[in-house]
């Protein structure tokens, strides 16, 4: 195992050396300059992203679940994308997990020493983690010992796995897939909560969007398995409704409130003429594939 001060992601940076003397405006442009490598840092990484993508969905669409494990930032991102999933895609919260180090008042207080015991890794994940999930361990460093035994639990409990890091010193063993964000050196040293964090999110939210796009659970570029739970979604539904039909607002929102606002029984119901129990038998028969229906 590399040494962490040789660790890209804990080295310092040369080009923020003067980080504290550039005043306000220097410093933004610094941070934002060392921002534009998070981009180019998910780009190359695109062939690993593709893999997680279509084992993602694979194992998704038979039931499997999504587990996403980490400690500290990369914890709690993982938790994030766990949490964004069910509103946006109607998921099950049961199906979409994310396991944070220290457990859940860890989101929001650090727990200091839950990161280095492996023991408490492989306890946590092998909770939730079987045979046909998929799991995602998530590490800037590539070398907690919370997360790298997890991944290796969940493997022998016969789940894939994936460990997203910002080091090239990572174990190519520790996961069956290895997506590799090459961040560099942050603004602040070490503070992997910047670039790390910010390329991290970006490679996730790629994961969980086009997995569920490969299920279903997206119609064009429309979000039709939204989980309308607020004014702001229930409007949401009604403009969805409205534009892929071209039903009047009114007439949207009369057949959502039908069917509980599910945006793709309504879109059946309007654009093929029919009624509540063909639209869900349709969605049942074509696996919730809306584009494979009209």
């Amino acid at each position: 195992m590399k040494n962490i001060s040789v660790i890209s992601t804990e080295t310092r940076n040369p080009r923020t050396q003067n980080l504290d003397r550039a005043g306000a405006a220097g410093i933004i442009a610094m941070i934002n300059r060392e921002d534009r490598q998070t981009v180019e840092a998910v780009k190359k990484a695109s062939e690993q992203l593709e893999t997680a993508v279509k084992e993602t969905a694979k194992r998704f669409a038979k039931g499997g679940k999504i587990i996403f494990i980490g400690a500290g930032t990369s914890g709690r991102l993982g938790i994030l994308e766990a949490a964004e999933c069910p509103p946006t895609f109607r998921t099950d919260p049961r199906q979409i997990i994310g396991i944070m180090a220290g457990g859940k008042n860890s989101v929001f207080k650090a727990k200091e020493g839950a990161e280095d015991s492996a023991e408490l890794g492989r306890k946590d994940i092998l909770k939730a983690a079987g045979k046909g999930d998929i799991v995602f361990g998530v590490a800037a460093s590539g070398r907690t010992p919370y997360v790298i035994a997890a991944l290796a639990a969940a493997k022998k409990a016969g789940a894939y796995t994936n460990l997203v890091t910002c080091n090239d010193s990572a174990d190519k063993k520790a996961a069956d897939n290895i997506i590799y964000l090459a961040t560099g050196p942050e603004a602040l040293q070490g503070s992997t909560r910047m670039k790390a964090g910010t390329a991290t999110k970006m490679a996730l939210n790629i994961i969980t969007t086009a997995a569920m796009a490969l299920c279903g659970k997206i119609y064009k570029n429309y979000m039709v398995d939204v989980k309308a739970s607020n004014k702001k979604l229930y409007a949401r539904a009604v403009r969805l409704v409205r534009d892929i039909t071209g039903a009047k607002p009114a007439e949207a929102e009369k057949v959502l409130k039908t069917v509980g606002y599910k945006v793709k029984n309504a879109v059946l119901i309007i654009k093929l003429g029919i009624n509540a129990a063909q639209a869900e038998a349709l969605l049942k028969k074509y696996h919730g594939r809306l584009q494979d229906i009209i």
